[in-house]
């Protein structure tokens, strides 16, 4: 049993779960970092938000997270554990792992200067990236699509879509906000998936200051899930990959903690 320092830690019980799911170690060269305290140092900075030099001394030398954690959001293996993980807690929950309706919408989020692609969102008044995420009913996200904060909203979307709809071929039923309305977009989708409903759901046009949305809640709630860990709050990644390997480490966090 091991003792947990910080508040992210994983438990002995997530880490059961997880550990089998993780790259198995090479057969030769130097022995591996303890990946149990690697995952332990990613999950600290994706929630405390703190620069990888100032990981306590606690963790392993933080060029060697940052490494290992780099790597695995470049060759997918957060999205792949992610995406297990995500199956694992629909079945929990008594759904199919396969689900058959999703739920699209973007998020533009302020750079902190560091990104190699970033645009200004003049809509939002922003400058950094934009997330587009599709999400279940349930809030897990079924796929993620980080662009510059200029990329215009149907336009996102229809990237993301086009790799999205291939790995997720059972979905029949999609929702989305006003910002996706027109036959340009639903025709796109038809072409992609013609078994593939798209329903534009619109805000009332008597609603007042908020109001929750039919559908629309449940990605906008995704979206707070992650704005809980303090390096989503802001967008302080150079690359692409590392900026959606972060969004993947926040939901597994979050499904680890109900799974186990």
């Amino acid at each position: 049993m091991k003792k947990s320092i910080f508040a992210t830690d994983l438990t002995d019980a997530q880490w059961a779960f997880l550990e089998d799911m993780l790259p198995k170690p090479a057969r030769t060269g130097r022995p591996r970092t303890n990946l149990r305290t690697v995952i332990d140092a990613i999950l600290y900075v994706a929630k405390s938000g703190c620069h990888w030099h100032l990981l306590p001394k606690s963790f392993p030398p933080y060029k060697t997270v940052f490494h290992i954690f780099s790597a695995w959001a470049r060759k997918g293996v957060l999205a792949g554990v992610h995406d297990r993980l995500r199956a694992f807690a629909r079945e929990r929950e008594g759904r199919d792992c396969r689900p058959t309706a999703a739920i699209l919408d973007s998020q533009t989020v302020r750079s902190a200067g560091l990104a190699t692609e970033a645009g200004y969102d003049a809509g939002k008044k922003t400058k950094g990236r934009k997330r587009f995420i599709m999400v279940d009913t349930l809030g897990h996200i079924l796929a993620v699509h980080v662009t510059p904060a200029d990329r215009p909203e149907r336009e996102g979307a229809k990237e993301l879509l086009d790799d999205a709809l291939v790995q997720h071929s059972w979905l029949r039923k999609l929702w989305v906000d006003g910002g996706y309305s027109g036959q340009d977009f639903a025709q796109y989708v038809k072409q992609l998936r013609p078994k593939l409903e798209v329903e534009v759901v619109k805000r009332s046009d008597t609603a007042q200051g908020f109001e929750v949305i039919p559908r629309r809640w449940v990605v906008e709630r995704t979206f707070g899930w992650l704005m809980q860990c303090r390096r989503l709050t802001r967008d302080y990644e150079r690359t692409v990959e590392s900026a959606t390997g972060w969004i993947h480490t926040a939901m597994i966090r979050i499904m680890l903690r109900r799974l186990a």
